[in-house]
């Protein structure tokens, strides 16, 4: 057991890039894994389990500070991954190559890429605010396996392609979490905002879209020449496909299927002039207060962002 241990870390530091190698939780995998196996365990078992006879925690104040934060985190991010090569006329759409030099404008890139890794950390919280205010219906499996494996998926980029082709993939992906966290922390500010909050359907459009434009940018590399591993061009590639797909499915469930659930809503009027589905929910210009403060539609947003 051993010799096959020290084989394989044999392989990441033989193959890995040198200059991440000692970067916390870069020296192998198994801290990142074991981290996003506590992350599931936390928040299908233990977390229920905690909160099971404990009223639902009130986090208004603390959503709108962790939405504002994240916007503030995804936008430096966006800046610091188009100011390394994106935006700056140095990295070249078509085909961008690894650089594993030490000129300063590309260890800047590669240090933006560990703190995208790390980023994907910070986003367990979305889920662990469904568990502390007992929403543990919102908590699909799509939504912790996605979450649950993004800082793996991210980690082997930064561990082997610092750099390059893929960033394009955290740019258009931080761009969206910009607009998708300011989304809401909107929402969470209460129904004085919400009633503005009409764009959400066009908020899922622009996560297929880049999707789309991820999908292409990645599998142009597999008719053109270019010096980029063509695992990582099957690997960001196909996360794209996946997730375009879901997307795609949320958007003709909420928005061009109506579902019985809302009818049914709409049939139950409250006392207070609001209608009531069985579960529930209080339905009041058409908005569905989650566990983040946000309409019942955007759950998947939560569910699936950063493809995050």
């Amino acid at each position: 057991m051993a010799a096959a241990l020290n084989a394989i870390q044999g392989f990441f530091d033989n193959y890995g890039d040198p200059r991440t190698k000692d970067w916390f939780l870069m020296s192998n995998p198994l801290p990142t894994a074991l981290i996003c196996a506590t992350y599931v365990f936390t928040v299908k078992v233990a977390g229920p389990r905690l909160m099971a006879n404990r009223k639902p925690m009130e986090l208004r104040n603390v959503l709108i500070a962790y939405n504002l934060f994240q916007v503030i985190f995804s936008s430096w991010l966006f800046y610091e991954l188009g100011i390394s090569g994106w935006l700056t006329g140095r990295y070249n759409f078509r085909c961008e190559p690894v650089d594993y030099s030490n000129h300063p404008m590309t260890l800047r890139m590669v240090n933006i890429c560990w703190w995208y890794y790390f980023s994907k950390f910070t986003e367990f919280m979305d889920t662990i605010f469904f568990v502390l205010r007992k929403k543990d219906r919102h908590i699909s499996t799509l939504h912790v396996i996605h979450h649950g494996v993004m800082p793996m998926s991210v980690w082997f980029g930064v561990k082997f392609t610092p750099g390059g082709h893929s960033t394009f993939f955290g740019l258009l992906n931080t761009f969206v979490h910009i607009i998708m966290y300011a989304y809401y922390l909107l929402a969470a500010l209460g129904p004085n905002v919400q009633k503005y909050l009409w764009w959400k359907k066009y908020l899922t459009t622009l996560q297929m879209l880049q999707f789309l434009a991820i999908m292409l940018h990645a599998f142009q590399l597999l008719f053109i020449d270019c010096n980029y591993p063509k695992a990582f061009v099957w690997w960001i590639g196909m996360h794209a496909v996946m997730f375009f797909f879901l997307f795609k499915e949320f958007y003709k469930q909420q928005y061009t299927k109506p579902s019985k659930q809302a009818a049914g809503a709409q049939s139950k009027p409250s006392v207070n002039g609001s209608s009531k589905s069985s579960n529930g929910y209080s339905k009041q210009s058409d908005y569905y207060i989650n566990s983040n403060g946000l309409s019942r539609p955007d759950l998947v947003h939560r569910a699936t962002a950063g493809a995050h």
